[in-house]
């Protein structure tokens, strides 16, 4: 009989797991001995936080990052279909949402494998909770283009997506590219148009803000190389 699949969310902040991660996931997580992981050495930090039932050197802990070729993720899954369970730990945030894991995911349930998700921080949700945008409707886009004319002309799409569709839309970028989307956001898009920017979600200096485009231009954040999440209602 195979074991299960656990997907663990991990913080962004370390400031305290106990504020994001109920007590009764924290003890299903530290029973665990085979991780799979994006980074071995922050996962490390992670679990250390954590009333483990084993020595952290004895943990088994096996990489799945998006340079991981569709070849390998079987290898991934043999401890799990010889009978033991294993955590799928995200370096911030939930595995497989803006995150790598949902091909090995996929394949688990090909395997038969009962995957199960653990209660834990989604900064989208979060995010969009604390944005009062529309949650009924919404999309969650991940990265924007790089290059500045393709990045304005998919704002300009989205903006027109959002009005047509009524229907909020979500994205977020790399940290250090933050303040460049955030002036070409208020560039492009219409004076009437809401942003939210939800930064530092789960720290101690979480911020959450919304207000019309023609509002931010007046006074704009510093929100370089500050995590972020950006939503978006024409």
């Amino acid at each position: 009989m195979s074991g299960k699949l656990y997907l663990i969310p991990a913080p962004i902040s370390q400031e305290s797991i106990d504020w994001v991660l109920p007590a009764a996931v924290q003890h299903r997580i530290a029973e665990l001995s085979y991780f799979i992981v994006e980074q071995p050495k922050t996962a490390r930090q992670f679990l250390k936080q954590l009333d483990l039932k084993r020595p952290l050197q004895d943990l088994q802990m096996q990489a799945l990052s998006e340079h991981t070729l569709t070849k390998d993720m079987p290898l991934l899954l043999e401890p799990i279909l010889a009978g033991h369970d294993a955590g799928l730990l995200s370096e911030a945030g939930c595995p497989a949402v803006a995150d790598p894991g949902a091909e090995l995911v996929r394949l688990a349930h090909k395997n038969h494998i009962t995957v199960i998700p653990l209660v834990g921080p989604s900064s989208i949700l979060l995010a969009l909770m604390a944005s009062g945008l529309n949650g009924q409707r919404f999309a969650f886009h991940g990265y924007l283009p790089v290059e500045n004319a393709a990045r304005a002309s998919k704002l300009i799409e989205l903006e027109k997506l959002s009005i047509r569709l009524k229907q909020t839309q979500i994205f977020i970028e790399t940290p250090y590219r933050n303040q460049k989307l955030l002036e070409q956001l208020i560039t492009v898009c219409s004076d009437s148009t809401d942003l939210c920017i939800a930064s530092n979600l789960t720290f101690s200096s979480e911020r959450v803000m919304t207000k019309p485009i023609k509002e931010w231009r007046r006074s704009l954040p510093d929100i370089n190389k500050i995590p972020a999440i950006f939503l978006l209602q024409g």
